[in-house]
């Protein structure tokens, strides 16, 4: 790389946090200028190319802001960001602005205390999603005392842990860890962010499978990205692989408009045809959910294909093989 190219990365990683794990790291085929884990966690030059479409809050968490680290965006559900900090950093994160080192703190004391004060005002709360940065890189004793605060608050009956953690640091999840996430006045469900097959590591699978046998529900995130995922054969079997690990398929995310990300973008119409690949492939219990946070905060917009449409007899249905056939059935 010329010293031009080697100036612009240093700029990248001035902006943009820079982390990734030997668990990772040590996944990345280094003879592959286009290896899907580098590119999801190695800095690239064109990582300081801003579009004018991007935004610094692409899903406009900001507008829903409520108190310290919460955000109400649903009506039965807010999020809560305990911490700033992440055992890697994703270089298409919609958040890539606000965590990193010199980002807010933890959310601990009065701030801690006012957010909770409002979920607690609010008898409408029903579910407290935990995010960040990732809140699994707090303490397992720090881990239980946010469960337990929560789960004293009568009308909260859910809790959602956003992670990376079990799959990019998995020997952090340990039964003491895993402990601390259960209490038994609230549901915990864990949602485990990957993008990659070969994320799932054999290392990976024994953190998830000690979520689930400890009796936590675990769900997957994943951002569908080009050069990472954004082919049927990966996507399938990345779907498999978490099936398989004992992980329900739960939001495949079209790629936010963060600044310094349109490597990834690709169009909703080619992530609809991935969708339709995906469900003429594979099990039911491989299909998420194929979504958007819409600019501005206003919804999670599913993107999920029509298989369904009108016409002058009733309906006609999409199959397998790509016909739309009659319904009711003619003759």
């Amino acid at each position: 790389m010329d010293q031009d190219g080697q100036d612009e990365l240093a700029r990248v990683a001035a902006r943009y946090a820079v982390a990734i794990t030997p668990l990772m790291a040590g996944l990345i085929h280094a003879e592959d200028a286009a290896d899907p884990i580098a590119a999801q966690f190695l800095p690239h030059r064109e990582d300081g190319e801003i579009s004018p479409e991007e935004r610094l809050d692409p899903i406009g968490d900001g507008a829903f802001a409520a108190a310290p680290g919460l955000i109400h965006r649903y009506r039965d559900r807010v999020l809560l960001k305990l911490v700033s900090a992440c055992p890697v950093y994703c270089r298409f994160c919609f958040r890539r602005e606000s965590i990193g080192p010199g980002a807010d703190a933890p959310l601990r004391g009065d701030r801690f205390a006012k957010a909770l004060h409002y979920i607690a005002a609010d008898e409408t709360i029903w579910e407290v999603i935990l995010s960040g940065g990732d809140p699994f890189v707090l303490s397992a004793a720090r881990i239980g005392e946010v469960t337990r605060a929560l789960a004293a608050i009568p009308h909260v009956k859910v809790l959602r842990w956003h992670t990376r953690v079990p799959v990019v640091d998995p020997d952090r999840v340990t039964p003491a860890f895993v402990s601390a996430l259960r209490d038994a006045g609230v549901s915990t469900w864990v949602a485990i962010h990957a993008n990659h097959p070969r994320e799932l590591t054999a290392q990976a699978k024994v953190a998830i499978g000690r979520l689930v046998d400890g009796g936590i529900p675990v769900v997957s995130q994943t951002v569908l990205l080009r050069g990472v995922n954004a082919d049927a054969g990966t996507l399938e079997a990345l779907m498999r692989a978490f099936v398989e690990a004992r992980v329900k398929p739960y939001y495949l995310h079209h790629p936010d408009l963060a600044p310094g990300t349109a490597r990834f973008r690709l169009s909703i119409g080619e992530g609809q045809a991935l969708m339709r690949g995906l469900h003429a492939a594979a099990s039911g219990l491989c299909q998420p959910t194929y979504v958007l946070d819409v600019p501005d905060g206003a919804m999670k917009a599913p993107l999920t294909p029509s298989y369904v449409r009108a016409d002058a007899h009733g309906h006609e249905l999409f199959a397998a093989d790509g016909r739309w056939l009659a319904y009711p059935p003619k003759g």
